[in-house]
Formats: structure tokens, C-alpha cells, sequence
């Protein structure tokens, strides 16, 4: 048993400085201590898949990122670590607790399936790991272990926490006071659609500087902006569907001077809703989300989604986005692109199913793109 401080200092050293993830028993000392630190970032996910995301946009914008989570939620974690951290090649630390460890302490019947194979899932998933230190002597080696597998293959490292692996350590502080809930307020109707998802991704680029950042989501969104005009500075999401606003979070709370522009789908959108809660309680204040709305998941066949009875700027302004607005054409999405407020910002645009004639696949890579918007970030 060590104390989690031991830990946390020696992987400070590394460049870790940014944990998210979903609380466990087993992390409450260790979470606790990262959460005192006057120098380290915790990030309360709602989800685990979400933490993976938020922690990978870290990575890409510079800070490296450690996930915490409970191996009952492992399942939420797995798109995004096949997804993205592999797809992207984007190397985060997962710490991942063992309940229901077969011959371990008794736990609650819910675990015992995940307990005997959480292992298996590590490996069958491709991400290396062993089990979490327990003696000071372990700890640089064990770190020295993972930062050097993600230095050299670009991908995840897991270590596996047993019960009692971490001494008890109280809460000291609490978490940062966000301001006020924000009260939603009633918002302009929506008009029917005029404009295609190709005519609002031309006025998010004409509207943004040359330091923004974008990340496109998935589907014909990132296909569609890299065939409009590929740059160094986009981010086109494969896979990992309903990631790129917490991505986006990464990325805002690694870079706080740059802006960050996380264009969203509505089927995305709500496969992760609970990604607005922690947006909205970060609000970091150079975070734009823009969601493009056709009422369906256009890129597999045209199915409908729910969208069409939901309010998405009021759920954004209920979880605590700060500006809200309902843009109809590409004049008013360029002007809000543009003249940006410096608080967190939704815009809910409603557009036309479409796509246009032959649109390409982007020729480059995911790996090279991760790459360049790394580039990018250093050069600026």
C-alpha cells in the first residue's frame, strides 16, 4: 500500500497533468489528493468513454492526461480506446480498478462478471497493463514502463488497481464553485431548414482565425470539411461517435488561450448527452460547440434520430453553457464564428439532409492528422 501523493508526484514529473474519470472506492484517496493539488486539473466525467475523450484531447494539445475509472464502467470506455486513442494513435494513461477480482475480497454480485475478465478485455482491446504499484520502489518503474510503451506505439497503457492498493486520504477541499446554474430561457424558434451541412461548414471556416482549432465529429461532418478545405489546424473524427465535444474540452483546458471549435451532429450529440453536464460545469470560456442538425444519422442510411422533439439549446443552457444561440444561415453562423463572446458557447443549427456529388475520403491518415494538429499546436 502507498500513498497516493507518491503517485501523483512522481507522475507530475512525467507531464501528467490533467485526470478525469468517473469515482470508484478504490480511487477515492487517489482522486482526492489529485483534486487538492494546486497544480494538477481533475475533471469529473459523467461518463467513462467521455473521460477517454477529454483526456485524449489533452494529449493532442499538450498536456498528458491519466483516465480513473471503475472496471464496471469499462464498457463505456471501449469506443473511444478502439476508436480514437487507437485509431489517432493518441497515448493516455487508464487507470482502471479491479472489482470483483476472482480469489480478492468479497464485492457486490454486479462485479463478478467484469472482475473475471477485466484482464482479458485490456488485452483483447490491445492495451498493455499491469497491475498498479503497492510499494514506493514500484512506482518510478512502473511509470517508467508506461511512458515508454506510449512514447514508443502512441497508445494507451493500463494499470490495473487492486482493493487497498492506495492508503485512505480525506477530501481536504472541494471541488471549484461554478457559478449559478444558468436558467434556460425560451429561444427563437427554429425555421425550417434552408441550407445543407456543406453551406455551414464553408461559414464556420470563413468565420474562424488562423489559430483556431476544429474538430469535426463523425460521419459525413469531417468528410465534408476536409473536402471543403483541408487544413493543419482540423481535426477529421473517425469512429468514437458523440466524443468530439469532450475532446473539445481536452483540447480548451490544455490550450485556454487558443479557441477551440468543436463541430457536432445531433445523433452524436445524444448518443453522449451527459458530455454537456461537464462542459457546461468546466465553461471554459474559449470552447465553442456547434451542433449541425438534420434530424438524422445521415452517413448509415437516413434513419431519423429524436432530435426533432428535443431543445437542444435549452438542455445547453440548462447544464451551464453560458451563450446560446439558434443560427438558421451561414450569414448569422460566419457573424457568431466571427465576433465570438469569451464565455462557452453553443450554436444549434438546423440544416438540410444532403451531401454533395462524389465526396471524397480524406487521402490523409488519422495518425497524420493527429500529427499535423499537434504541429500545429507546438508552432503556435
Amino acid at each position: 500500500m502507498i500513498k497516493s501523493e507518491y503517485f501523483i508526484q512522481a507522475a507530475q514529473k512525467k507531464g501528467f497533468g490533467l485526470y478525469t474519470g468517473v469515482p470508484c472506492s478504490y480511487l477515492k484517496s487517489f482522486i482526492n489528493t489529485v483534486i487538492d493539488s494546486e497544480h494538477l486539473r481533475y475533471v469529473g466525467a459523467a461518463n467513462e468513454g467521455d473521460a477517454v475523450a477529454i483526456a485524449a484531447g489533452a494529449e493532442l494539445a499538450g498536456v498528458k492526461g491519466v483516465v480513473m475509472f471503475q472496471n464496471s464502467g469499462f464498457g463505456n470506455a471501449v469506443n473511444p480506446l478502439t476508436s480514437l486513442t487507437h485509431t489517432f494513435k493518441i497515448p493516455i494513461l487508464v487507470i482502471v480498478t479491479w472489482r470483483g477480482q476472482p480469489g480478492g475480497a468479497p464485492d457486490e454480485p454486479q462485479h463478478q462478471l467484469m472482475g473475471a475478465i477485466t484482464p482479458q478485455l485490456l488485452d483483447l482491446i490491445q492495451v498493455p497493463w499491469e497491475l498498479f504499484p503497492t510499494e514506493i520502489d514500484q512506482v518510478e518503474p512502473t511509470l517508467d514502463r508506461a511512458v515508454a510503451h506510449m512514447q514508443q506505439h502512441q497508445t494507451p497503457y493500463a494499470l490495473v488497481m487492486q482493493k487497498g492498493s492506495v492508503e485512505s486520504c480525506p477530501l481536504s477541499s472541494q471541488l471549484a464553485m461554478k457559478p449559478q446554474p444558468i436558467s434556460p430561457t425560451n429561444l427563437p424558434l427554429q425555421q425550417a431548414p434552408a441550407f445543407t451541412r456543406c453551406d455551414i461548414l464553408q461559414a464556420i471556416q470563413a468565420g474562424t482565425d488562423p489559430d483556431d482549432i476544429l474538430l469535426a465529429t463523425t460521419g459525413y461532418t469531417g468528410r465534408e470539411l476536409y473536402a471543403i478545405e483541408d487544413r493543419s489546424n482540423q481535426l477529421y473524427m473517425v469512429g468514437s461517435m458523440g466524443c468530439v465535444s469532450s475532446l473539445g474540452l481536452g483540447v480548451a483546458l490544455a490550450q485556454p488561450h487558443r479557441r477551440v471549435i468543436a463541430i457536432d451532429g445531433d445523433g452524436a450529440a445524444l448518443m453522449r448527452l451527459g458530455a454537456f453536464a461537464t462542459i457546461g460545469y468546466e465553461r471554459p470560456p474559449n470552447l465553442l460547440h456547434i451542433l449541425l442538425d438534420n434530424q438524422r444519422h445521415e452517413s448509415t442510411g437516413g434513419q431519423s434520430t429524436v432530435s426533432a422533439s428535443i431543445n437542444f439549446g435549452a438542455i445547453a443552457k440548462a447544464c451551464g453553457y453560458e451563450q446560446v444561440a439558434v443560427a438558421t444561415t451561414p450569414e448569422q453562423v460566419k457573424a457568431l464564428t466571427q465576433h465570438p463572446s469569451e464565455q462557452l458557447m453553443f450554436i444549434h443549427v438546423k440544416i438540410k439532409p444532403g451531401i454533395p456529388d462524389k465526396l471524397p475520403r480524406p487521402k490523409i491518415t488519422p495518425l497524420e492528422v493527429a500529427q499535423r494538429l499537434r504541429q500545429f499546436i507546438q508552432a503556435r
